[in-house]
């Protein structure tokens, strides 16, 4: 692991006072905050005024859909018309056909008068078809988004009779529209004060510091090695991270060290060719100093970032980390169906009120809209 490096005491206080300040002044602001996950935000002026709260107040309803998905997904959609009806029957900003739009809708939402032809009323319900939709498919392996998107369009029997997305071109073009379309609504990352999230992960660390190395420990015994102590931290604010300081290095996007922040990971490596080499982790404070767990004999304690080895720093971001977890398990080596996977006693069409895992009842999940185009 990292060389050993002696701090002095003046180095030492600052960053005490700095974390404090920051956990401090940022936690304080957090907890009179509303504001939603900045994960797939809707870039401003891309979608009508009116609906962009609704998208993205009911875009993190699942983790497989975000904001800037689902308005890509109601562009391709509808344009954004709440008046369009298609030559199949279907209605509205999101397209359902009347007999379906029961099942999505609920009286909570807009108006109370479940109107499909309301955005208030069909953006919800959009994101609750969405999200049962990748719910059933959830024991299907391979692009989740893409399967949710698939099943929206040609209904989820039709994705598991094919066990993936179906061989229609109009499904296939909607999956790789709607994906490409995403970045175009997605807000670009600003720079930014601390996250809340960033703030509380370096706070888990702080007040682990003195805490004993321990090769491979992931605090199961309450002590940690380098990766272990990132991973703990970042979980402790739901985000998992994958379990090695390489597999970190891919949680977001790389961050100049002229533009680190609060909460920012920094790695070491021994070939600063080659990030396989990656020996080494710590969680940025600011002011030159990261939180690390050094080596074996060493503790939990405040360290400069700066070093020969240094390799870069990574911002981890929620849909980044998801994505960087997955493929820490290569495709090669997944076999079967995932645990606790519960398949219909008809896929193609579930009956209505199957138990989901978590006890819920969902109604069939037949297709939203003939598969003829609509537009």
């Amino acid at each position: 692991m990292k060389t050993s490096i002696v701090v002095g005491a003046s180095l030492v206080a600052t960053p005490f006072l700095l974390v404090g300040a920051i956990v401090v002044g940022t936690m304080s602001v957090a907890a009179g905050s509303s504001t939603v996950s900045p994960v797939g935000r809707i870039a401003d002026g891309t979608v009508p005024t009116a609906d962009a709260a609704l998208m993205e107040q009911y875009g993190h309803m699942c983790p497989t859909l975000t904001p800037s998905l689902l308005a890509a997904q109601l562009y391709q959609e509808s344009g954004f018309d709440p008046t369009i009806v298609s030559s199949a029957g279907a209605i509205g900003i999101a397209q359902f056909m009347p007999g379906t739009w029961p099942n999505w809708s609920s009286p909570k939402d807009g108006d109370g008068k479940q109107d499909p032809r309301n955005p208030a009323d069909a953006i919800p319900a959009a994101a609750r078809y969405d999200c049962a939709i990748s719910h059933q498919l959830s024991g299907i392996g391979g692009d989740a988004v893409g399967l949710m998107l698939a099943g929206y369009n040609a209904g989820p029997g039709a994705v598991e009779q094919y066990q993936g997305i179906p061989p229609y071109s109009q499904t296939q073009d909607y999956v790789k529209n709607i994906e490409a379309l995403e970045q175009a609504f997605r807000a670009p990352d600003p720079v930014m004060a601390p996250s809340d999230l960033a703030v509380r992960a370096i706070a888990y660390a702080y007040n682990r510091l003195g805490t004993p190395y321990e090769w491979g420990g992931d605090g199961t015994d309450g002590k940690f090695d380098c990766s272990g102590l990132v991973q703990a931290a970042y979980t402790s604010v739901g985000i998992q991270m994958p379990r090695t300081a390489s597999e970190q290095w891919y949680t977001g996007p790389h961050i100049p060290t002229s533009q680190l922040q609060p909460g920012d990971l920094v790695f070491y490596a021994t070939d600063l060719s080659n990030p396989g080499s990656i020996h080494h982790i710590g969680i940025y404070v600011g002011g030159g100093v990261m939180i690390d767990a050094p080596h074996t004999g060493a503790f939990i304690r405040f360290d400069p970032i700066g070093a020969a080895d240094y390799l870069g720093a990574t911002r981890p971001q929620a849909l980044v980390v998801g994505a960087a977890l997955d493929a820490a398990t290569p495709q090669a080596k997944r076999t079967g169906t995932p645990p606790g996977t519960q398949t219909p006693q008809n896929p193609a069409n579930p009956a209505p009120g199957t138990p989901t895992p978590t006890g819920a009842q969902v109604p069939a999940l037949a297709p939203k809209t003939a598969i003829t185009s609509k537009h």
